[in-house]
């Protein structure tokens, strides 16, 4: 009988329980974390360019995802995606700088997010930006590396930390999910500060990552007070 793989956040799940027994409640109704450790570069055979071709998709998954739903941005990327892809359907940079920006536009794209798009694709394109060398840095020089690109901010570099290289200690204070999260989790009256949550979240190190995916789904869980 086949062996069932060892959960690779068993010891975060474990640290988390321990740290706070409401997250730990949480974690059990949820489930599984399905994060990846390491994210791309750490999932397998592909080789260097599959895994910065990845990236390149995650980070236009990011700008488009900016301010939307979870639904809509599905949406929205599904078709912005169609733009980029090349004949081995890789999300490409080139595609997307030989499309007319009002084709960004019409899949959905506001006009800033179309140019975005574009500015990272030309950066990628000309080797400005290598997608690659994010593996080697450290959390907060990826994030100053890729707030250096039109249109990304702190909160899209940690969506990419989180999801495309699996920190796993990443605490997107910015976030309005994961301040509703806070308000749940520790009965608070009001929104956190930033400087608050850091605080909080201080016994959730070095797992905060893995805290913050189930910190979103405390609204799939319960129900709305409301």
């Amino acid at each position: 009988m086949p062996r069932t793989p060892a959960d690779p956040h068993q010891s975060a799940l474990q640290h988390l329980s321990a740290a706070n027994p409401r997250l730990g409640a949480l974690i059990a109704r949820v489930g599984p974390c399905p994060l990846r450790p390491g994210g791309a570069a750490g999932a397998g055979p592909g080789g260097a360019s599959k895994y910065a071709d990845d990236h390149f998709a995650g980070l236009v998954q990011a700008i488009v995802s900016q301010q939307l739903s979870s639904k809509a941005a599905e949406t929205i990327y599904g078709r912005v995606k169609q733009i980029g892809l090349d004949e081995q359907g890789r999300v490409s940079p080139a595609r997307f700088l030989a499309a007319p920006e009002t084709s960004l536009r019409e899949a959905g794209l506001s006009g800033n997010k179309a140019r975005f798009v574009k500015d990272l694709s030309d950066r990628v394109h000309r080797k400005e930006l290598d997608l690659l060398t994010l593996e080697t840095l450290g959390d907060e020089e990826v994030i100053e590396t890729l707030c250096t690109v039109k249109g990304i901010g702190r909160w899209t570099a940690e969506m990419f930390l989180i999801f495309r290289l699996g920190r796993p200690d990443v605490l997107p204070v910015d976030d309005l999910g994961i301040q509703k999260g806070f308000v749940k989790l520790f009965n608070l009256r009001k929104m956190p500060t930033p400087e608050r949550m850091t605080t909080l979240a201080r016994p959730f190190r070095p797992y905060r990552s893995i805290a913050s995916w189930y910190l979103w789904r405390i609204p799939e869980v319960e129900p709305r007070s409301d």
